[in-house]
């Protein structure tokens, strides 16, 4: 029977049922096996074939899935953790403070958004607590995304802001929360959906970081259509599966400018009559962008590379 799996535990699934039942599934060991790369064979937003037995099943066959977010997993140097699968949409919620987010961790996950074929949306929130300097920063960090072509979305969900904006981007579509801890997902999600309850936790003061308070990826249905994948925090995004030599191509405002580099096979770092070093010189690329593509090249021999 075909089912969609809206609970990972890592090793206990909640699969829906096309019959309409919720049951509780595990993985047979051949697909454990299949999956032996990646930390997860089964994830959240994955299609299954499952055989049941009461309110208990067992999962058999994976579907075909039509993209995915995968990162490198931080635990195994050599295994891929897959986030959740079959999506519309990525959100990436992030804050310029409490936690501080970094440029390049918002490249890193875009770049792989790119590489799935997966439309990302940037949502900052807490624009409550921003003061005049951060609004600045928020809003040149606006336009640096905007016009490389993604959406971005201010939001606050002390006050309510953006919040109906946000609403009507999830609505009817598959649509993955994704950012580090503490920077509100769970309290997003529970001003879209009051009656979700999702657990939430305030800002450790000592670190000014935020404390996992979803410990499971989960699926949950939107009273207007829609599903969203509300996720686990997370510290780092290491890229997996893209290589050197075409991470060009997923930046974007870089990748239609490499037509005009004077060398076909120009890696944009050091060569002569190079339009994407000449684009950052005059702003057209902006120099935050220009840095982490350079940072994730040099990563080959760290862990967030292959």
């Amino acid at each position: 029977m075909k089912g969609l799996v809206l609970k990972s535990t890592g090793s206990i699934f909640l699969v829906r049922t096309v019959n309409g039942n919720t049951i509780q599934c595990n993985i047979r060991g051949k697909l454990r096996l299949a999956g032996s790369k990646s930390t997860n064979p089964v994830v959240v937003g994955d299609w299954v074939e499952v055989e049941t037995d009461g309110s208990k099943g067992n999962i058999t066959l994976i579907k075909d899935r039509k993209n995915y977010i995968v990162r490198r997993s931080v635990n195994l140097s050599r295994q891929s953790h897959v986030i959740a699968a079959n999506l519309d949409q990525t959100c990436l919620i992030v804050t310029l403070i409490h936690p501080k987010i970094s440029t390049e961790f918002i490249d890193r996950y875009l770049c792989t958004a790119e590489a799935y074929l997966i439309p990302a949306v940037v949502v900052f929130n807490k624009t409550d607590i921003y003061n005049a300097e951060l609004q600045t920063l928020l809003e040149d960090l606006v336009k640096t995304y905007q016009k490389i072509g993604y959406k971005c979305l201010p939001v606050s969900a002390k006050n309510k802001q953006g919040i109906e904006d946000l609403r009507k981007l999830l609505h009817k579509k598959v649509s993955l929360i994704s950012g580090n801890s503490g920077v509100g997902k769970s309290t997003l999600i529970n001003c879209l959906e009051p009656d979700f309850n999702l657990r939430v936790a305030e800002i450790s003061g000592y670190h000014l970081k935020g404390k996992h308070t979803t410990t499971f990826s989960e699926m949950f249905e939107l009273h207007d259509g829609g599903f969203i994948i509300d996720t686990p925090g997370i510290k780092g995004f290491g890229l997996i599966n893209i290589q050197n030599k075409e991470l060009f191509h997923y930046f974007p405002e870089m990748f239609k400018l490499t037509q005009k580099c004077q060398y076909y096979n120009c890696t944009h770092t050091h060569e002569p009559g190079c339009a994407v070093k000449s684009a950052v010189d005059s702003g057209e690329v902006a120099e935050s962008r220009y840095k982490s593509y350079i940072n994730i090249l040099s990563d080959e021999n760290e862990k967030y590379r292959t």
